[in-house]
């Protein structure tokens, strides 16, 4: 089985800090997709840390990052199979990053990995988080 690999960049998101792309489509005529969406922290177009100080903001935000790489791939949150979610400072910040996950996912959920971490390649980001979906076979050819 081949499987054509497709980048997936996002209007509106900032620049990758290094040689990556926001996200990979891998489709196959026979298999569908999967999209690999790299980690996704919680920062503007411009690269501005977004909500300072606030965990459960910024896994909002990261989730509409991730959301916006999985519709350039013509897919959403519900085509998630699998997350992982690194956060600083778990202990205090668990609580907030999960009520965002749990109201921003259905049932059933993806597999998921909670991990506490000491930084993260932004400061002051509390949140990354990068998933795996599966779909059908919508992602176009970059033109």
């Amino acid at each position: 089985m081949s499987w054509t690999r497709i980048p997936l960049v996002p209007a509106g998101h900032s620049k990758p800090v290094g040689k990556y792309s926001p996200g990979i489509a891998l489709r196959s005529e026979a298999a569908g997709e999967l999209v690999f969406v790299s980690g996704q922290v919680s920062t503007d177009a411009h690269g501005r840390l977004l909500h300072p100080g606030d965990a459960g903001g910024q896994a909002g935000v990261v989730f509409d990052r991730i959301a916006a790489v999985l519709a350039a791939a013509g897919l959403g949150l519900a085509d998630l199979v699998s997350l992982t979610i690194y956060v600083r400072d778990l202990r205090s910040n668990f609580a907030a990053v999960s009520a965002v996950r749990n109201a921003r996912l259905g049932e059933p959920g993806p597999s998921s990995a909670f991990l506490g971490v000491a930084e993260l390649v932004e400061d002051g980001c509390l949140v990354e988080i990068s998933g795996v979906a599966a779909g059908g076979t919508t992602v176009r050819e970059p033109q």
